[in-house]
């Protein structure tokens, strides 16, 4: 199972969680300040961050650019019914997803498999390598280089540029992207597509305000090219 970061400031919050999922088998440290959490990062490594976005000292949008800056680890942030503005603002932060307090821990559990589930999304006869103006996607390897230069890609970054180019010129719907990237089968929170799409666009365009990879059909969705 996944090693998880807890990073929650509530303790009945807290504990539930972490028992939540130390039940269903996964390995889970818990910090009720973001100073702690990322303290123990490096010393823990977890596969994945669970956030809580309203904490004291250093809150959650914080402490996710700060895991930002020096990795591209799975970060799901845990928001109250009501933080609208604050969910926005982490989405930007680079948080892959997110999840309205309260949850039941079989939910929590089903985003962490999501968001953690391999991202190879290429088909049968697809080739490993492909080659996009001065993108270069390795859909085995899992890695993208722009004009031979890497570029460090969030999960749900990664996960919807596969998913756009494994059909390009093809136009997603906001709730058809919700449903292949996230895995979300509800009508779901379609900013966590548009704040995915517009973090993406500051990586791999040249022009942000003229996307040349990434564009937006307006009333209908995204699509990928034409080039």
């Amino acid at each position: 199972m996944s090693r998880v970061l807890l990073i929650e400031d509530d303790p009945s919050v807290r504990e539930g969680v972490e028992l939540g999922l130390r039940r269903r088998g996964h390995d889970v440290r818990a910090t009720a300040t973001g100073e702690a959490g990322l303290a123990a990062l490096a010393e823990f490594r977890p596969d994945l961050l669970l956030l809580d976005l309203m904490l004291p000292g250093m809150n959650g949008v914080q402490v996710c650019r700060r895991v930002r800056e020096r990795s591209q680890l799975p970060i799901i942030m845990l928001t109250a019914r009501g933080d609208d503005f604050d969910v926005v603002i982490g989405l930007e932060a680079g948080a892959d997803d997110y999840i309205v307090k309260p949850a039941r821990t079989e939910v929590i559990e089903a985003r962490i498999r999501a968001v953690l589930r391999r991202m190879d999304d290429s088909g049968p006869g697809r080739p490993a390598i492909e080659v996009y103006g001065e993108l270069t996607i390795d859909r085995v390897g899992l890695t993208v280089s722009k004009a031979g230069r890497p570029l460090a890609l969030a999960p749900s970054e990664l996960r919807l540029l596969l998913h756009l180019t494994a059909a390009p010129e093809q136009v997603f719907s906001r709730q058809q992207l919700l449903e292949h990237v996230w895995e979300h089968t509800y009508h779901a929170d379609a900013r966590l597509v548009d704040a995915c799409v517009a973090r993406l666009r500051g990586k791999i365009e040249d022009e942000v305000g003229s996307p040349r990879y990434v564009q937006t059909l307006r009333g209908f969705g995204y699509r990928f090219g034409p080039l």
